[in-house]
């Protein structure tokens, strides 16, 4: 039972660290991807490959997996300078279905379908974090370190400048903000972030594949969000916890058949949007309300 709560902690961790680093860009920009989980799984397999081939040492698979993500995230970015609204969120979803092809289809490098598997647990000055309890720690001072940047970033200029941009790019343009670098900027951020949470799921699961990078974990982590709260620090944290936490309360339910708790669970999930879409938009903890334009 207690090795059961250590993986759901861990898990938590990882796709709370997800959600905040959507939420950047999402809540705070005003840039709705449904992309997220490529840089996920870029940073995954850039550690699972580095410790596999390399060195297993935490810092350089972080490092590399973060900027590698970043790097690559100017796929993302550049869309974003010249479409905006609906027309992003196509071409976000264009570029998830490309990097799901490259995760497949890449062998030599992803392993293709079959993925990776005996990925080394990290190495941090020596230690090796084979205990899992260790590792939960490890990954709750990862997600303490994603939110005190996340603060950092959006409580300064950089963050004013980013809301600016989101109410209005136009007026944020006028009055001397550099819209086109910050937008760069806050996508890079995210995507390296993200990337540091594919490392720690790569090392924690010791085994990688495309099946956990597919267009499903991108809408899945837009729902912590979106639950959760856009636009706040906290939110993206409380929707992950709520969705984490539903799949092992469902199994506790004698009376619901195993072969449909998918089923079940995506349904809940749907239902749940709805009903906040409804009744409290800002998500659980709060957010902001959309003005509709006059």
């Amino acid at each position: 039972m207690l090795a059961y709560l250590q993986n759901i902690a861990v898990l938590f961790c990882i796709n709370a660290m997800l959600a905040l680093t959507l939420n950047f860009i999402m809540g705070y920009a005003g840039i709705f991807s449904l992309a997220h989980a490529i840089f996920f799984g870029v940073g995954a397999y850039a550690t699972a490959y580095i410790a596999m081939y390399g060195t297993d040492s935490l810092l350089i698979c972080m490092a590399a997996s973060a900027l590698i993500s970043a790097l690559l995230s100017m796929a993302l970015a550049l869309p974003a300078l010249r479409v905006r609204g609906e027309y992003f969120v196509a071409a976000s979803m264009g570029l998830q279905v490309i990097g799901v092809t490259i995760f497949s289809e890449w062998k030599s490098i992803t392993g293709g379908l079959g993925g990776m598997i005996g990925i080394p647990r990290p190495n941090l000055f020596g230690y090796v974090f084979n205990d899992d309890g260790m590792f939960l720690i490890l990954a709750f001072v990862m997600l303490l370190i994603v939110i005190g940047i996340t603060a950092l970033l959006v409580r300064g200029s950089f963050g004013r400048s980013l809301m600016a941009i989101r109410d209005s790019e136009s007026a944020a343009q006028s009055y001397g903000k550099h819209v086109n670098a910050v937008k760069t900027i806050s996508v890079a951020v995210s995507a390296g972030l993200a990337g540091v949470a594919g490392s720690l799921y790569a090392f924690y699961m010791s085994f990688i594949n495309v099946e956990s990078f597919m267009l499903e974990t991108s809408i899945l982590l837009m729902a912590m969000v979106i639950i959760g709260g856009t636009g706040t620090l906290f939110g993206p944290v409380v929707g992950a916890a709520l969705l984490m936490s539903l799949p092992a309360a469902l199994t506790y339910l004698p009376f619901l058949p195993p072969s449909e708790l998918g089923t079940i669970q995506q349904i809940i999930y749907g239902l749940a949007m709805v009903l906040l879409m409804m009744f409290r938009p800002g998500g659980l903890v709060g957010g902001r309300s959309r003005e509709k334009s006059a």
